[in-house]
């Protein structure tokens, strides 16, 4: 099995950790995908990573055809709307990743192809963008963690993501249980996005304030929670005061600064549906979600009295 034609859906911060891997790579086939407003304003303006600009490669689902590797890196709010286009570059033998936050996206895929062709994934990565520049940095930036789901060992599909990515700047870290990795990767996200998106601070306000280490720790402890009683287990979170740098803004925050809407609803929303759904209890959460909601409000204009 090998993968020679990659298809990306989503040319926002994670989806730039690809292009910059893959536009380069030779014997593969890429592109990434878009339609409309949307492709005119990619092949005119491109995307800025890193100080390169690109712009080749774009195409439609129609003109691109089959793919041996679907990469879907949208936000959240958008996913259900790509469903007939990651459809459309389905084949028999398909792999799809949806290497993005939260812990439903998958579910959300597999509605449209089912979940034979899904390869279990999520991204680690140090990224800020503004418009259509993205800057990453690759010291603090872990790269792409993959896995089947209910399979420890490598499978050939998984032997073939490696070799396509094998000599590219894309990191690999294949995980033998690539759910409890998803579920920590989706609690280090709760505990440390959320609080300083309201707050409005840098990174290491979680180790200087009691109070926002209050409410990272209150968080993590809401999402172990609902993990338990789903029999997931969220491992150790590691970060420490040098994991990031002092005055880093993590996605949500980076939203809120641009007036842009944050991916709550991936986060908190979706951790309130899974607590109704196993009878837990989770009020902080609750509390934040709906301030997040109120300040894309207030960033909406609806508060201009």
């Amino acid at each position: 099995m090998e993968l020679q034609r990659v298809a990306l859906i989503g040319a926002g911060a994670i989806g730039a950790y690809f292009i910059e891997g893959l536009t380069d790579r030779p014997g593969r086939s890429f592109a990434i995908i878009a339609d409309g407003e949307r492709k005119e304003r990619l092949r005119r303006d491109g995307v800025r990573i890193n100080g390169r600009v690109y712009r080749d490669n774009i195409l439609e689902p129609e003109e691109f055809g089959t793919a041996d590797l679907v990469l879907v890196c949208v936000k959240y709010h958008a996913l259900r709307g790509t469903l007939p286009v990651i459809r459309a570059l389905t084949g028999e033998h398909t792999v799809v990743m949806v290497p993005m936050n939260g812990i439903d996206s998958e579910e959300i895929v597999a509605e449209a192809v089912g979940t034979g062709h899904i390869v279990y994934s999520l991204m680690r990565i140090s990224s800020a963008r503004k418009g259509n520049v993205i800057e990453f940095d690759h010291k603090y930036t872990g790269g792409l963690y993959f896995g089947e789901r209910d399979c420890q060992e490598k499978t050939e599909r998984i032997a073939a993501i490696e070799r396509l990515f094998e000599g590219t700047s894309v990191r690999l870290n294949f995980m033998e249980d690539i759910m409890s990795d998803i579920w920590t990767k989706y609690c280090l996200n709760i505990a440390y996005n959320l609080p300083q998106a309201i707050i409005g601070a840098g990174y290491l306000s979680y180790f200087d304030s009691e109070h926002m280490g209050y409410l990272c720790r209150t968080l993590e402890n809401e999402v172990r929670a609902v993990a338990a009683r789903k029999g997931i287990h969220i491992r150790r979170l590691k970060n420490k005061r040098d994991t990031c740098p002092a005055a880093t803004r993590f996605s949500t925050l980076q939203d809120l600064d641009a007036g842009r809407h944050t991916e709550i609803d991936m986060f908190a929303g979706v951790l309130m549906e899974k607590a109704r759904e196993e009878d837990v209890s989770v009020p902080c959460t609750e509390m934040v979600y709906h301030v997040i909601r109120a300040m894309e409000e207030k960033n909406d204009g609806k508060f201009k009295y």
